[in-house]
């Protein structure tokens, strides 16, 4: 019980909460059983609370071409992390997860992104906010129009809202999957 109080305590009102997606994909292994897994996860920290996620999506593989589809979802989340510690929570589920990063977009059992955290931007060597790309990749925009069509992407040279990046991007591959 004492556990219990001090976890709402911490996800309560009275301290600094920012908006944040995550996105998530998988093509290894249980695919579905990983997105879960990896939304429980961040759930049972502390200073996260998710309040949304998206409907699954199989889409086809992105970069590296020659691997199996992904299920990709996105979480609305509230935390009370910066931007580097919330990175760390995101890698370091993924390494107990048993992610093991052998080729860049190549398979991969989890991937957990950190798509934006309030309207903070950010480029170092370790993390970019927002997430780069993001207006050029429907596996990520379909499932981010569930849960946040209206939030405004700018991509350097025009802002638009989520639901018209996707409109822009080929969906012709993604599946929206029952949950």
């Amino acid at each position: 019980m004492l556990k219990w109080s001090i976890m709402l305590a911490l996800k309560s009102p009275g301290h600094a909460m920012a908006e944040a997606a995550i996105g998530l994909g998988s093509n290894m292994g249980d695919r579905r059983a990983n997105l879960e897994l990896a939304r429980e996860r961040l759930a049972a920290s502390p200073q996260v609370d998710v309040l949304q996620r998206s409907s699954l999506y199989e889409t086809p593989p992105w970069g590296d071409l020659d691997q199996p589809a992904f299920l990709n979802a996105c979480l609305r989340i509230e935390t009370s992390l910066g931007p580097n510690d919330l990175l760390a929570l995101c890698l370091s589920i993924e390494q107990q997860m048993g992610r093991v990063r052998t080729r860049r977009w190549g398979p991969r059992l989890i991937d957990i992104d950190l798509l934006w955290l309030g309207d903070l931007q950010i480029a170092s060597d370790t993390l970019t906010l927002p997430h780069p790309q993001i207006q050029n990749r429907a596996f990520v925009l379909a499932p981010l129009c569930d849960i946040a069509p209206d939030k405004l992407i700018d991509d350097g040279e025009r802002t638009l809202p989520v639901r018209e990046w996707l409109a822009q991007t080929d969906q012709a591959d993604i599946v929206r999957l029952a949950c």
